[in-house]
């Protein structure tokens, strides 16, 4: 706002105010008395700028949106740590709970058994660092008759600290619609709040008055597990006490929980390349074709938009525009063209609660 007040424009006002009959010539006492200040009141202006700046939401810095946040009773999700599924073998042996193990860079610890050999652990660090693939875990304490264990999958993902453009947009949307009492607004932004949860959509009135239907997406971006269905089912409204408002869901809501599910997308490609053969390239194809996906998938949940009276849903659209112009920055590949997904060349809508995955990938 103020970035023309530079010293010179500011040190050029103080000289006009002073009248002609008096010496104004660089090294007399008023040139190098305005100059000094010239400066300082460039620095106010400077000053100015960036508090106001910081006052609006849509262009604070995070110390200052966290801040003006708390007004509105919200602040930044805090990282949180990823539980995983354990497999040891033998499986009669009886893990102890606390017992640790390694993984990479990352510790866990076991904290609950869920049948013979099989096991939840907790990371001992908070973020998405604990969500790693299926892989062998070492043994951090000593375990007499262990063989094996394995970390299985990650049931609850961990997250990073909420970050600064997702919690401002989080802030902004708090002033489009007021959650109370289990409208459709109050259910996204609780169920949004629970950890490893990435997105949901609300069905409200699914099977009659009283009914409701989550689909809900990790923080990853995929499908959950089961195990993470039933906490999320617990956590809304009890299965052995529909209803009975024990959960997140008011009384007389009936809440069915649901995850997303994903839908296998066939690509077929007919590419020209500078030199060699499509082999040469499918590492980088099939790269970019995963990164377009998941960039998409992290758009799900917006599919599902408020409208005056009621939500529109609509699923994610796999556009061949996107894979084309992706696939054309890869280097090496010269052209591309009729690119069919699942077998017609047009663009593919996916059902409400479905999530885009690279299927066969063929070049012909």
């Amino acid at each position: 706002m103020y970035e023309n007040q530079t010293e010179q424009v500011i040190f050029d006002r103080m000289m006009k105010s002073v009248p002609a009959s008096l010496d104004k010539r660089e090294g007399s006492i008023i040139y190098d008395g305005c100059m000094p200040t010239a400066i300082e009141v460039m620095l106010l202006y400077v000053m100015c700028d960036y508090y106001l700046q910081n006052t609006f939401g849509d262009t604070a810095e995070r110390q200052y949106l966290v801040e003006r946040a708390k007004e509105r009773g919200l602040s930044p999700e805090p990282a949180t740590p990823a539980k995983v599924k354990g497999v040891f073998t033998p499986a009669i042996l009886d893990v102890p709970i606390g017992t640790r193990f390694s993984y990479d860079d990352v510790n866990y610890a076991v904290t609950e058994k869920i049948s013979s050999g099989v096991y939840f652990l907790v990371c001992e660090a908070a973020g998405a660092g604990g969500n790693k693939p299926a892989g062998t875990m070492v043994p951090i304490d000593y375990v007499p008759g262990l063989q094996t264990a394995m970390l299985a999958e990650v049931t609850v993902p961990g997250e990073a600290e909420e970050e600064t453009e997702v919690f401002r947009q989080r802030y902004l949307a708090s002033f489009n619609s007021q959650a109370y009492g289990g409208n459709i607004a109050d259910y996204r932004e609780k169920v949004n709040k629970i950890q490893g949860v990435g997105g949901v959509k609300v069905y409200p009135v699914w099977q009659g008055g009283g009914t409701v239907r989550l689909s809900f997406m990790t923080s990853e971006h995929k499908v959950p597990t089961a195990e993470f269905v039933d906490e999320v089912q617990t956590l809304v409204d009890p299965v052995t006490n529909h209803g009975e408002g024990l959960g997140i869901a008011p009384i007389g809501h009936t809440v069915t929980v649901e995850g997303v599910t994903d839908s296998q997308v066939n690509i077929g490609l007919h590419l020209s390349f500078v030199a060699g053969t499509y082999d040469d390239y499918k590492a980088d194809i099939e790269a970019t074709i995963d990164d377009y996906f998941a960039e998409l998938n992290k758009d799900w949940q917006s599919t599902q938009v408020a409208e005056i009276d009621r939500y529109s849903n609509t699923g994610l659209v796999v556009r061949i525009s996107q894979i084309e112009s992706r696939l054309l920055n890869v280097e090496g590949i010269e052209d591309i063209q009729h690119t069919t997904l699942n077998g017609v060349e047009e663009n593919l809508t996916l059902g409400v609660d479905e999530l885009a995955v690279r299927g066969e990938v063929a070049n012909g």
